[in-house]
């Protein structure tokens, strides 16, 4: 809530469970909030401070509604930047409802969600796997094994890469679900040994997917058949900070994201914002996506305060969508319609240095389209029929 003198502060929750089963995308994400709450804190243009009242819910669902209720009755902020699961978007939802408060989400999300009270920042089925199916089908086939932690975000986005594989023809070859934070991978490894898919879709999240892919290599140790070049893990949730996690396991396998830090064309924007990144943070850290998302987002906030004056819901959603912010990730529009964000996905294969090379990108924004109502099924049959890449340009692999 604003104060009323001449440099209001202005209080802003983050919810983030930088302990539990996903920490290390929590980590990047408010270590992106800190960068860009720094810039904003001693930037002249901005003539009020963002205050962060942070919380740590630890990856346990009922903590964030009980956290996000305290944030906005007693801290008084009106804006909660955060959560990463679907599972806790959707447990904070009716909270933010309730209040008028808004909700900024910074994460790739399995669509079918429109709230007035959530800004999605992140990227919707028709920004992840669309585009990643558009690439990986023409390259590796369409007999397709389906894996994901068993909550939202392995479900629908599952049901979405089944519909896609159905539309081209294709087969699903078998389908399997971890609890999350399960490490007990290997009936999975056995089936897909047996099945033989052209590619895996991974939707696995956190220590399930470290140990997914571990063992996918030691498979392809053991028979070349399974080598990431002939059939390839695929994912539209891996990054950066968990490359660590995996080291030459996650070598040659794919994921899309809306930015990677190596970007293979020269690119004085990203460059600029990298130099500041590791300024921040120290000169070998590799920010991932959630590092620019958290980063993003805290700006696109205070642009919004300062465009309209005040932290007053009603203004930020106004002036959010009035025009576009600048971003890591290129200059980024909230539409009216539906809150969410037009970007531009691309596509990364693991390199042996802990990066992503950028293999195909799209070469324009994509708009977004969270029900995916302007699906075109014939139009997709005929993409990856002919071996296109719909909106994405080759880059490279």
């Amino acid at each position: 809530m604003g104060e009323t003198h001449s440099n209001p502060v202005y209080r802003v929750g983050f919810l983030y469970s930088v302990t539990g089963p996903y920490r290390a995308i929590a980590q990047d994400l408010y270590d992106g909030a800190r960068m860009a709450l720094a810039e904003v804190n001693q930037d002249d243009r901005f003539a009020f401070r963002l205050v962060p009242e942070f919380r740590d819910p630890a990856g346990v669902p009922e903590r964030y509604t009980d956290f996000c209720e305290s944030l906005i009755r007693r801290d008084g902020c009106r804006h909660i930047i955060g959560t990463i699961t679907s599972l806790a978007r959707k447990e904070v939802l009716p909270t933010v409802e309730k209040y008028d408060a808004l909700l900024w989400y910074p994460c790739p999300y399995e669509g079918f969600e429109c709230s007035e009270n959530v800004i999605y920042t992140g990227a919707n089925p028709n920004q992840h796997i669309l585009p990643l199916f558009e690439y990986v089908i023409p390259k590796f086939g369409r007999r397709v094994y389906l894996t994901g932690s068993n909550y939202i975000w392995g479900w629908e986005t599952n049901r979405i890469g089944r519909e896609l594989i159905h539309a081209c023809d294709g087969e699903v070859l078998g389908e399997k679900y971890l609890a999350i934070d399960s490490v007990d991978i290997d009936h999975i490894i056995e089936d897909i040994k047996a099945k033989k898919p052209d590619f895996i879709l991974n939707n696995l999240i956190g220590n399930s997917s470290y140990a997914f892919i571990r063992a996918y290599q030691k498979l392809g140790a053991e028979d070349p058949e399974f080598a990431p070049s002939k059939r390839p893990i695929v994912s539209c949730n891996l990054t950066e900070c968990e490359l660590s996690q995996l080291g030459a396991a996650g070598v040659g396998h794919l994921s899309t994201a809306i930015y990677f830090a190596n970007q293979t064309e020269t690119d004085a924007e990203n460059t600029a914002w990298l130099d500041r990144f590791h300024a921040f943070a120290g000169p070998d850290r590799i920010p991932s996506v959630f590092v620019a998302q958290g980063y993003a987002t805290v700006k696109m906030l205070a642009e919004s305060i300062r465009r309209g004056g005040t932290d007053d819901v009603q203004s930020v959603r106004h002036h959010l969508m009035r025009q576009p912010v600048e971003t890591p990730f290129g200059n980024v529009r909230i539409d009216a319609s539906n809150n969410h964000a037009a970007l531009t996905p691309l596509i990364g294969q693991i390199g042996a240095g802990g990066w992503f090379d950028v293999v195909s990108r799209a070469d324009h924004a994509i708009e977004p389209d969270p029900y995916l109502v302007h699906f075109d099924a014939d139009a997709f049959r005929r993409k990856v029929g002919q071996g296109g890449h719909g909106n994405l340009r080759v880059v490279g692999g």
